[in-house]
């Protein structure tokens, strides 16, 4: 399989009704129906505003593989690379094939639509759907975990979206894409189960470090005893959580969704011809690690109080009451020597007039402006204007 080459293509496969990020789930379920017979829609419940989950099959293989998107609301890229995966998987080619022939896959798209709906992480009940495996008090947690207990899948991909923020060590370079075989124990033990996640991984990120060099990081592996992820492995399927973060000039992550859709096809294929056996733990721990070393935005050479700093901005997302759009809440979150550190836009304040005070941990309100022009205005925590 050439990534690169049908990456190339993509344009043939997107699917190009989710073209942002506030999709709901009346804008995915035409597109459900409307698959072709050789995918087998089934309705596993409702969330509890009513909203259907509902799972497709497709393939004949022996090899089960779950595959399972928007745990939170507000986390839609995965969905969306789902869905172009939907559409690839119709096209007459030798990688289709193989999967078919030697993978059978359950999709389930959106397992929280309420969330969705309002754009936020939590369900209706205002819980977040991944720490509820012990508890299962979320409709959705119940469905999720009698999913795979019916289904019984040797491989899981646990589809999420992360911060923005997150950056890839030793590259001050937004983490794009993350990567993780969660731990199933506290002492982040390495049994067979977990053991083949990792090699998958190791296989997807050969590939897909091709593609997108020096964005992709090896998320922190933490043992979270509420979690899918971690319970799933423990349970004897092979987990393997991929998550999107930021990437220039991206917003609505439309250029990050062809890079998860290629991570999930990458992974795909690396189960369906076994490749991944001929993998070893030791690239896998070789990926980079994430760390937090980026800002939205970063300010140098800036005086205050007759000391020369950097100092670091960054934004809260927040969705609108309809859940169709965001704003963005700006604060100062740092003040000092950043010069470890990058960010997505880089501003010299050599020469420029400040108006307005900076003050860490509060709201950015003030304006930076040099002998022509304004180069950045906040007016508490709301940016007003940039250059």
């Amino acid at each position: 399989m050439n990534i690169k080459s049908i990456l190339t293509d993509y344009s043939n496969f997107e699917e190009k009704t989710l073209t942002n990020r506030f999709f709901k789930h009346e804008d995915i379920l035409p597109l459900i129906n409307q698959l072709p017979s050789e995918f087998k829609i089934e309705q596993l419940g409702n969330s509890l505003n009513g909203k259907s989950i509902n799972a497709i099959k497709w393939g004949k293989g022996e090899t089960k593989v779950m595959l399972w998107s928007q745990m939170h609301g507000d986390e839609a890229t995965g969905t969306m690379a789902l869905f172009d995966l939907f559409n690839f998987l119709q096209q007459n080619n030798e990688t289709v094939k193989l999967i078919y022939e030697n993978c059978e896959l359950m999709m389930i798209p959106m397992v929280n639509p309420d969330g969705a709906a309002v754009f936020t992480r939590r369900n209706a009940q205002q819980i977040d759907i991944n720490r509820d495996f012990i508890q299962t008090a979320t409709p959705e947690g119940r469905i999720l975990k009698q999913a795979r207990n019916n289904f019984e899948p040797h491989f899981g991909f646990n589809l999420h979206d992360q911060t923005t923020l997150w950056s890839v060590e030793g590259t001050l370079k937004p983490a794009t894409l993350s990567y993780l075989a969660p731990a199933f124990d506290k002492a982040l033990s390495i049994n067979n189960i977990r053991e083949k996640a990792m090699l998958v991984i190791a296989d997807m990120f050969k590939e897909l470090d091709q593609l997108l060099p020096h964005h992709i990081g090896l998320f922190d592996d933490e043992y979270e005893p509420r979690a899918f992820g971690d319970n799933f492995q423990k349970a004897g399927t092979s987990t393997i959580l991929i998550e999107a973060g930021g990437y220039q000039d991206d917003p609505e992550k439309q250029q990050i969704r062809r890079y998860y859709f290629a991570s999930i096809l990458s992974g795909l294929t690396s189960i369906a011809g076994q490749s991944y056996e001929q993998q070893s733990t030791e690239n896998y721990f070789a990926i980079p690690k994430n760390n937090k070393q980026i800002f939205h935005i970063m300010i140098n050479n800036l005086v205050l109080n007759d000391t020369k700093v950097s100092i670091g901005i960054n934004y809260d997302e927040c969705p609108k009451d309809d859940g169709m759009s965001t704003y963005k809440s700006y604060s100062v979150q740092d003040i000092g020597d950043l010069s470890f550190c990058d960010a997505y836009e880089v501003y010299d304040a050599n020469g420029c007039v400040l108006q307005g005070n900076v003050h860490f941990n509060k709201a950015a309100d003030f304006a930076l402006s040099n002998k022509k022009q304004i180069i950045l205005a906040f007016e508490n925590g709301e940016l007003l204007q940039k250059h």
